[in-house]
């Protein structure tokens, strides 16, 4: 009962934390700025948006490509529609379950391939820490770029989540939260010392892991992974950046704003299921920001250019998602994955 109820509230809560930033997204505007957002939305040049979808698919392609690269050295073989087949379905079920996404990655890679999910996990863990470490190295050269505009942007971010520093009574919600953290560990540590069979599961799970991990080193191409982790990188960014091209009004937004969108969308992705209310309403905070002294109706068209990127993103996940859930041959049984 209590499993059912962690499960349910791990997909409940980032669905209603999204869906109330949506209705947040909207009761942020009057009813002029609500009238500008859906005549942006309605009278933007689409064909931009199909350009900037095509980019994304091969963004995705690549990735998959890539992902041969860190799975050659474990000793395994793969299908490139395979790879990616998986991938598209793991991309599916973070739009439900948040972070489920890569363990269902594995598992449909083992059911098509034979992979082990422990090693493949193991090498999806590295693809994140490079993907990380990208995000870090493009908001380093966004900060340089402007580093006024990036800390007053994120500034403003940070209001807009958090009360106000004023406020300095209230419940300690904080306080309790890394309280419960420090007792869950404890209690998990106490219950894998008296299970020893567990615990040399845990083990072993952990070292295939780790080699998973360490297979980016054994890379035979390391050049080949580099080449697409960039295309995969400069792809994303053009995808985000040619979508300013469909409103007249952002048709000439400046780089070091597009990069600071692009951020901030990134870091919204992280907070609910694909970035549902996050996404739209964070891109929406930059280009205000930008914009805001050179037309009144900065907000309506910062949060129309946000929403018209997050929904393309997401139906083109779903389509491809779906397609990828009935083509992917199922070669594994399903209680061989759930060993």
């Amino acid at each position: 009962m209590k499993s059912a109820l962690i499960k349910v509230l791990k997909i409940a809560l980032p669905l209603l934390l999204g869906i109330y930033l949506i209705w947040y997204f909207f009761n942020n505007m009057d009813a002029k700025a609500k009238d500008y957002f859906f005549f942006a939305i309605k009278n933007a040049n689409y064909s931009w948006i199909i350009l900037s979808v095509i980019l994304s698919f091969l963004a995705f392609l690549s990735r998959a490509y890539r992902w041969k690269y860190m799975l050659e050295p474990l000793g395994y073989k793969t299908s490139l529609w395979n790879r990616y087949h998986s991938l598209m379905i793991g991309y599916i079920i973070n739009l439900t379950i948040p972070r489920a996404g890569e363990a269902s990655r594995s598992a449909m890679l083992y059911r098509s391939e034979g992979v082990p999910f422990s090693k493949s996990f193991g090498t999806i863990i590295a693809e994140r820490a490079v993907d990380f470490v990208m995000l870090l190295i493009l908001a380093s050269v966004t900060a340089l770029i402007g580093f006024q505009d990036f800390k007053a942007i994120f500034i403003e971010i940070q209001n807009t989540f958090t009360p106000s520093s004023t406020k300095k009574d209230g419940f300690p919600i904080k306080l309790v939260i890394e309280i419960f953290f420090i007792i869950v560990t404890i209690a998990g540590f106490i219950f894998i010392r008296k299970k020893p069979a567990l615990r040399a599961k845990i083990i072993s799970f952990v070292k295939d892991i780790f080699i998973g991990l360490t297979s980016i080193f054994k890379s035979k191409n390391p050049s080949g992974y580099i080449f697409h982790t960039l295309f995969i990188w400069v792809s994303y960014i053009t995808y985000f950046g040619v979508c300013f091209y469909s409103l007249e009004e952002t048709k000439d937004f400046p780089i070091s704003g597009i990069l600071l969108g692009f951020i901030a969308g990134s870091l919204g992705i992280m907070f609910t299921n694909g970035g549902i209310g996050t996404f739209p309403l964070l891109v929406g905070l930059v280009v205000n920001f930008v914009m805001k002294d050179k037309t009144p109706n900065a907000l309506a068209i910062g949060n129309a250019i946000g929403m018209i990127i997050w929904a393309s993103q997401t139906i083109l996940l779903i389509i491809l998602g779906l397609i990828s859930f009935i083509l992917l041959p199922k070669n594994h049984s399903k209680e061989d994955v759930e060993n």
